[in-house]
């Protein structure tokens, strides 16, 4: 099992992957980064422990980690326990939930394998807003999504804020990049997926009507504000939008996203 080590140091060297998170965040693309994935409170911890992604330590204090002592008891890594204060000087902020867990990433999906064995899938572009990021792998979870396929101006899913905001459910739903956008959705074309463009214009099919529940369908949502753009458009089988009253333009992408998940599954 876990087995617990007492922090008294701040400065301690052991506990370095959980330090200064409000600068650094550990993502690969800012000054300290490592890319180290990082789950904040005890159920977050918990879907982290429960996912592919190999767990390296936890840090908390003494409360939080022995109410995660039945998820870590097959697990042979350190648990770090220190008081408030201290976890406080060595995380860069007070943390609320009390306890984190860090993992190293897990081996990259490729797109054909994640579109393979896939009948529903998200494809996102422009999603750069890690917590509307996090909300959207949230509503996939819930709504049976297979998988989210991350297009171009896309942030990263493992950013420590979309992983809090989605509840750890990122940890769940795979991913995969698609790195020529637009092209790589005839990925999805050649094995047999109808592509839905989510878009407010007029001219588009309302939700009601484009059955997006029959097939294998793959439903491209983009950012607030400019939405997808007119070459993700073009590159679909149908436009698709919600309909809604008077006076309102749009919604925000997660909550439109879920509606039209909730569409997918027939529900």
């Amino acid at each position: 099992m876990a087995h617990i080590v007492e922090i008294s140091d701040a400065d301690d060297p052991r506990v370095d992957d959980f330090r200064d998170l409000s600068r650094a965040d550990r993502r690969p693309d800012r000054p300290g980064g490592r890319g180290l994935v990082i789950a904040e409170g005890v159920v977050v911890v918990e879907r982290l422990l429960a996912s592919p992604y190999p767990v390296r330590a936890l840090f908390g204090v003494r409360r939080r980690i022995e109410e995660l002592a039945e998820a870590t008891a097959a697990l042979d890594v350190p648990a770090y326990v220190a008081d408030a204060g201290v976890m406080a000087s060595v995380v860069g902020f007070h943390l609320n939930r009390g306890v984190l867990a860090v993992a190293d990433r897990a081996p990259v999906i490729e797109p054909a394998e994640l579109i393979g064995r896939s009948r529903r899938l998200a494809v996102l572009e422009g999603i750069g807003d890690h917590e509307n990021l996090g909300a959207l792998f949230r509503n996939a979870a819930a709504l049976g999504i297979d998988g989210v396929l991350l297009g171009a101006g896309c942030s990263d899913p493992l950013y420590r804020r979309s992983v809090r905001v989605s509840m750890g459910h990122v940890l769940r739903v795979p991913f995969a990049h698609l790195t020529s956008w637009p092209e790589d959705l005839k990925l999805l074309r050649d094995n047999g997926f109808r592509i839905a463009a989510l878009t407010p214009r007029a001219d588009s099919k309302s939700l009601r009507d484009a059955e997006l529940d029959r097939g294998s369908v793959a439903v491209l949502l983009g950012s607030e504000g400019p939405g997808l753009t007119d070459e993700a458009i073009e590159a679909a089988e149908v436009a698709v939008r919600i309909p809604m009253v008077s006076g309102v333009d749009s919604l925000n992408v997660a909550t439109a996203g879920a509606i039209t998940f909730h569409a997918m599954i027939g529900a």
